[in-house]
């Protein structure tokens, strides 16, 4: 590849922030004081953050340690756990950005109804009409080139945190130490401390998914270190953005009041504050700061479907490329997908939420079988020389697998057969892919076990939807 089509440090460690402060960032307040007070709050972010970093250093070592692997995630499970696992963990985490994406439109058109009600909480028809115009002026945009696509994603990363940071400096001035004490164990909530910070644990994964972006697009690097530097520099950023935006609002507003504010929560929290003008700029703020998330997960979705499907995981139609060297089919499988689930949020309660807790859950599999994969690299001393760093390694990849365990559980069943409702028949694209290749679909009796599991949770899940055990 020209070297014009490289991307800098700079850039590598903007996609991961643009990657990471998208929707999320923006809807913590009301998300965390519906679930818990400061004290779950500080707990949650300490088990998330430990948990997210552990994940972090285990892409840096195995982005040094593997560094033929390109497009991480999905390469490192299917390196790891054969070729099926390798396969669902890259449809995994390609259909859960895709939803990750539905809930950036969601937003916006939520954060539009404050000001113009026809767009409602983001799931009306005028809505999704307006959405999916957005959808094809990005696909279209991006189809122009990666590098262009990616050099306005590091402008937008610098201009949509200038919000975030206002926000932050005019609650910490506000700071009202009886009221933050007032909230701290979170007044009229029920259940333990224990029970309100599980409940916090999917949007959590939420925002920081994008940590791995810089490990997918390692095929552009300029130099394979920047990889580990963009994510480990990426990650400090934002978990300190987020951090102070879950906890502040604690301090200048009853939790109630918050946890009964419409989203995006951030801008409904300064308003009260400082008054209209608060809402419209972090109004504006997140505007660009989920226009910009959208575009580096549409280039990430499209990148990771282009990656597997060279590595022979997907259909080969995918691993087409445009003149402009943008993996142009699996960009319009995206923006199809895309589509389809926006039309779908019409019939959803709380579309934003569902869409959060469905990305979140589709991708802890994928996450758990790159810390499953860590661990086995230190465990086997593979790229170590000498024992290098190896038993630290170790020690992060176990905590990183048991993190992602813990995660699945917090999660609870309902998102885990949610999931399976697409893994299973995902598996369809698998099937297509060995057959071009005429060999056969499973190889090992695990491949049909997990099979098995992911059909059985599809079929418990759209019998739980049939009866409204599940609503959505």
């Amino acid at each position: 590849m020209a070297s014009a089509q490289k991307m800098s440090r700079a850039q590598l460690t903007a996609m991961v922030v643009g990657g990471m402060v998208g929707a999320g960032i923006f809807s913590l307040p009301r998300t965390f004081a519906g679930a818990t007070g400061p004290l779950g709050a500080v707990i949650a972010w300490l088990i998330a953050g430990t948990g997210m970093f552990m994940l972090a250093r285990v892409f840096q070592a195995l982005a040094e340690r593997k560094p033929e692997l390109d497009a991480g995630v999905f390469a490192y499970a299917k390196e790891g756990f054969g070729d099926y696992p390798g396969f669902l963990s890259a449809f995994g985490y390609w259909i859960g950005s895709c939803i990750g994406n539905v809930s950036y439109w969601v937003l916006i058109k939520s954060t539009l109804g404050a000001f113009f009600p026809v767009f409602g909480d983001g799931n009306t028809v005028i809505a999704i009409a307006v959405a999916s115009v957005g959808i094809w002026a990005f696909h279209f945009m991006i189809l122009r080139g990666v590098q262009q696509a990616a050099a306005i994603n590091k402008i937008v990363t610098i201009a949509k945190v200038i919000p975030i940071v206002v926000f932050i400096v005019i609650l910490a001035f506000l700071f009202k130490a009886d009221m933050f004490r007032f909230n701290f164990y979170g007044g009229g909530l029920a259940g333990s401390v224990f029970e309100q910070v599980r409940a916090t644990m999917l949007v959590t994964v939420f925002v920081f998914l994008g940590i791995e972006g810089a490990s997918v697009y390692s095929r552009y690097a300029l130099k394979r270190e920047d990889v580990g530097f963009a994510t480990i520099s990426g990650f400090f950023i934002v978990t300190t953005l987020m951090v102070l935006v879950t906890l502040l609002p604690y301090a200048v507003l009853e939790r109630s009041d918050v946890a009964g504010m419409r989203q995006p929560s951030m801008a409904a929290a300064l308003e009260a504050v400082v008054g209209p003008w608060g809402g419209v700029f972090v109004s504006i703020g997140l505007l660009i700061s989920v226009l910009g998330a959208y575009l580096a997960w549409s280039l990430i979705c499209a990148e990771v479907l282009f990656a597997a499907a060279n590595n022979r995981d997907m259909p080969r139609v995918f691993a087409t490329e445009n003149a402009n060297r943008v993996p142009s089919s699996a960009l319009w499988a995206t923006n199809i997908v895309v589509q389809i689930i926006v039309v779908t949020t019409y019939w959803s309660r709380d579309a934003f939420a569902l869409m959060l807790n469905l990305t979140s859950a589709m991708s802890l599999i994928p996450l758990l079988l790159v810390a499953g994969y860590g661990f086995m690299v230190s465990r086997r001393g593979e790229g170590y020389a000498h024992g290098e760093r190896r038993g630290r390694d170790l020690f992060i990849a176990t905590l990183a697998t048991v993190y992602t365990i813990f995660l699945l559980f917090a999660g609870g069943l309902k998102f885990i057969v949610l999931s399976a409702v697409l893994y299973a028949p995902g598996t369809a694209l698998y099937v297509w892919a060995r057959r071009e290749q005429g060999v056969a679909v499973f190889t090992r009796v695990s491949d049909w076990v997990i099979f098995a599991a992911a059909l059985l949770g599809a079929i418990v899940g759209i019998w739980w939807l049939a009866t409204g055990y599940i609503t959505i």
